[in-house]
């Protein structure tokens, strides 16, 4: 698929961003995306065990990078690539953080972890591993709670190949495992796996 022309991308956040507003205005919660030239619209459905994992996580972080925070459901944006997602969770310098901007700076994020829920799975496994590299991530990490899948994936290496720019490394482990990513160290022991249909 070819590259949305600058007037499109334009246009295409234009109509994200009007989208976002009445999402707000919603008594279900939207997330509000893009994705190449389409916008990505789901309704989040929070439960008790993904917030959890998220919370866990999100302390684990900023307990061993005290400059450092974890935000949690907030905008990222890439100014390069036009691209805007709301991640989980992403690590990111306190004092890179612009407080008047809409959105964070994909390009000044340390890490983005996504916890993967039963109903958009597709989302954290499949787009957002093929739009994070392009929007300069340096380290994703993808926590898969489903009691059939049960694992925990770190991406790095983010760079140009034949097929465009991508994860070059990916080290799988076993749901409870202890994560190495990056400068963190993730317990996963204490995180807690749901069944992907209910």
């Amino acid at each position: 698929m070819a590259d949305p022309m600058p007037e499109q991308m334009r246009r295409l956040h234009a109509f994200a961003e009007h989208l976002a507003e009445l999402a707000e205005h919603q008594e279900d919660r939207w997330r509000v995306e893009t994705a190449e030239s389409r916008i990505v619209l789901t309704m989040t459905n929070p439960t008790a065990a993904r917030g959890l994992n998220v919370v866990r996580l999100r302390r684990q972080i900023e307990a061993q990078t005290p400059e450092a925070i974890a935000l949690n459901d907030t905008n990222m944006g890439d100014p390069e690539t036009g691209l805007t997602k709301v991640p989980d969770l992403m690590v990111i310098a306190e004092e890179d953080v612009d407080d008047t901007a809409k959105a964070i700076n994909s390009r000044d994020v340390l890490m983005v972890v996504e916890v993967v829920s039963r109903t958009n799975s597709l989302t954290d496994i499949r787009d957002k591993l093929h739009d994070y590299p392009k929007m300069g991530v340096p380290l994703y990490v993808v926590v898969d709670p489903r009691k059939d899948k049960r694992t925990v994936t770190v991406h790095s290496d983010p760079s140009r190949g034949p097929d465009g720019i991508r994860y070059r490394k990916k080290v799988p482990y076993a749901f409870g495992d202890t994560v190495t990513a990056g400068r963190w160290t993730l317990v996963t022991s204490s995180l807690k796996s749901y069944l992907a249909d209910w």
